[in-house]
Order: structure tokens, then sequence, then C-alpha cells
């Protein structure tokens, strides 16, 4: 259980943190402190859920883009937390594209490099 909390720790801090670079590097890309957390929140569950589900759908139906599925489950995240209102606003196709990269890179490497230092392996059992 503690895993599981310090693993969504994680998930919403890097979520957090790329929504802040999104607001400060993209031009065209606005974050409202009022709607901040809805943001995060709404960011990090739609790309949780999507990422392994686009992850499984590609893997069946089309191998030769896996390596863009990270990219896409971003984008949609994106998407579905800018619907929610006083939140996130992104306005034209670059900003879109740049906030996506942004939060894909973030987001990776937020979840591959921080369980590595928040998560000690499990002892062996004897």
């Amino acid at each position: 259980m503690v895993r599981f909390l310090i693993r969504a720790g994680i998930f919403l801090g890097t979520a957090a943190l790329a929504l802040l670079l999104i607001a400060l590097l993209v031009p065209g890309a606005k974050l409202s402190v009022a709607g901040f957390i809805v943001a995060v929140v709404v960011f990090a569950v739609a790309q949780s859920l999507l990422a392994p589900l686009a992850d499984k759908l590609t893997r069946e139906h089309a191998p030769a883009l896996i390596g863009g599925v990270g990219l896409v489950s971003t984008f949609v995240a994106l998407l579905i937390a800018s619907l929610f209102p006083g939140g996130l606003v992104i306005t034209g196709i670059g900003s879109w594209v740049l906030a996506t990269v942004i939060g894909w890179v973030v987001t990776a490497l937020g979840s591959w490099l921080l369980p590595k230092v928040f998560l000690k392996a499990k002892p062996a059992k004897r």
C-alpha cells in the first residue's frame, strides 16, 4: 500500500511539474492558479488510464507505432485536462505539439527515475 501511495505521489508530482513547465515554456498555454489542482489530477488520471490502454491496443493492432504511444496518451490527457473550465488552456497547433512533447518528456523521465530514488528494491524473502 505504501508503494502504491509513493507511486501515486510521484505520478501527481510529475504531472504537476509537466503542467507548470508547459505553462511557463509554451506560448499559447495558460494554467490558472485556481484550476491547477484540477488540471493536475485530471491530467494524471487520464494519462495513467490512457497509457496502458494505448500500449495494449498498439501492440495488438499496430506494433510499428509503439514508440508514439506515450506521445498520443500525453496529448489525449492534455486534451481532456483542457476540457475542464478554469484550468489548462492551450491554443494553436504548435503549442499543442510543444506541450505534448514537454509533458511526455517530464512524465516519462519522472516515472522512470523517481521510483529508483524513492522505492528501494523489496528485500528478498528468506
